[in-house]
C-alpha cells in the first residue's frame, strides 16, 4: 500500500525532473549528449550559449541525477546518467506532434 507520505515524496521527485526538463536548452543538451560525453565549453560552444549559462543549465541537470560528470585531468565531461531520457523525450515529442496534427486538421475543417 502507497501512503501519503510516500505518494507526495514520488510526486515531489517527478516535480524535480519536470523542472529539469522544462527548459528548452536542457533539453538540448541532453540530446546534445547522446554521442557521447561533453565538456561544459564544448556544450557551450555546440548549443550557441556561453559557458557560466552552460555551467547553470547542467547544475539542474547533474542535481536532478539526468548528468553524470567525470573528471579528466582538469576538465569535466558530462554524459547521459540513463539514455532512457531521450527515449521519454521522443515520446514526448510523439504526443506534440500528434496534437499539432491534430490543431491543424481542425484548422482546416475551420477554413472550409
Amino acid at each position: 500500500m502507497i501512503t501519503p507520505t510516500l505518494a507526495q515524496e514520488v510526486s515531489q521527485l517527478e516535480a524535480e525532473l519536470c523542472f529539469a526538463l522544462a527548459d528548452p536548452t536542457r533539453i538540448l543538451m541532453l540530446y546534445a549528449l547522446e554521442d557521447g560525453p561533453r565538456n561544459v565549453t564544448d556544450l557551450g560552444s555546440a548549443l550557441g550559449i556561453t559557458q557560466p549559462t552552460a555551467s547553470r543549465h547542467l547544475k539542474v541537470l547533474r542535481d536532478r541525477g539526468l548528468v553524470q560528470p567525470e573528471r579528466s585531468g582538469v576538465v569535466i565531461h558530462y554524459h547521459l546518467r540513463d539514455r532512457r531520457i531521450l527515449e521519454a523525450l521522443d515520446l514526448l515529442r510523439s504526443v506534440l506532434r500528434d496534437r499539432l496534427v491534430e490543431r491543424a486538421n481542425l484548422m482546416e475543417e475551420i477554413q472550409s
